[in-house]
């Protein structure tokens, strides 16, 4: 096989899906984890962007429909977590909104940057005299968004829900320990254009569907510009389907870079 196949059938995803049957295997999954664990619920970090939407969405259905089952309440919980001021929470409200989610807001600026001060006085007692780098703090957020949001899983016994795709697992686009360590991952074999399509079916609004993508991990930053490949090359090679050499070339680079973040802990 090529490393395109190889890639494709390492990540298990489809040339093409039905929305519909793609939303009922993901909610029968989320539901059969929930009482497999004895787990009162799922908590889902919400962004504002259509991975997270989609997510919430399939975390609502698993947990509406589980209490009507089996007669008790299981909940979904939607967290909101800006660093200070974030420009499109409006969206995250709307989403959480529309699916009648029950919601906590947790802003991390003081702890991301209390944590970023520390590091900085160690890198200076290294003779390091510098401010720690846009994707260093970035990092960080990322991490401590994870700190709180298993706080709150374990003191409601809810499964922590990731969004990552994988879109997001060929290029490692993800933070090692922070948004890719969680619970269960419902959109794991998905890409993004496959994600948008779930997304259409479970009514998500048009503008967050066609938002541009980005971790919001500093201003400005999207993650087609930081990649220097589009989704649609990046959904279009993981179908199977031909794209730029350059494209491919740089997708099957970011594969082999990351694969420390997608397998086992090393160890002897």
């Amino acid at each position: 096989m090529s490393l395109q196949e190889d890639i494709i059938a390492a990540l298990g995803v489809k040339p093409a899906i039905d929305a519909e049957a793609e939303v009922r295997k993901r909610v029968d999954f989320l539901k059969a984890y929930i009482v497999e664990s004895g787990a009162k619920g799922l908590l889902i970090a919400i962004s504002g962007g259509v991975d997270s939407a989609v997510a919430a969405g399939l975390c609502k259905r698993a947990t509406d429909e589980l209490s009507a089952e089996r007669g008790r309440d299981y909940l979904t919980l939607g967290v909101f977590q800006p660093y200070g001021e974030q420009e499109d929470i409006g969206d995250s409200y709307a989403v959480a909104q529309t699916l009648g989610l029950i919601t906590v807001e947790t802003n991390i600026e003081d702890t991301v940057d209390e944590i970023a001060l520390e590091t900085e006085y160690a890198l200076k007692a290294m003779g390091q005299y510098r401010h720690l780098t846009h994707k260093g703090k970035g990092n960080i957020k990322a991490r401590t968004r994870m700190v709180i949001q298993y706080a709150l899983s374990f003191e409601n016994n809810l499964l922590v829900v990731g969004t990552d795709h994988a879109s997001e697992a060929i290029t490692g686009f993800y933070t090692k320990w922070g948004d890719g360590a969680v619970d269960i991952a419902p959109l794991r074999s998905l890409n993004k254009r496959q994600v948008r399509q779930l997304a259409s079916y479970l009514g998500v609004p048009a503008e967050i569907i066609g938002k541009e993508p980005t971790a919001g991990l500093w201003p400005g930053q999207t993650d087609e510009a930081e990649l220097g490949v589009t989704y649609e090359e990046n959904s279009d090679y993981l179908e199977g389907k031909p794209v730029r050499p350059e494209a491919a070339e740089l997708l099957e680079k970011f594969y082999r870079e990351t694969a420390h973040k997608r397998g086992a802990i090393p160890g002897i």
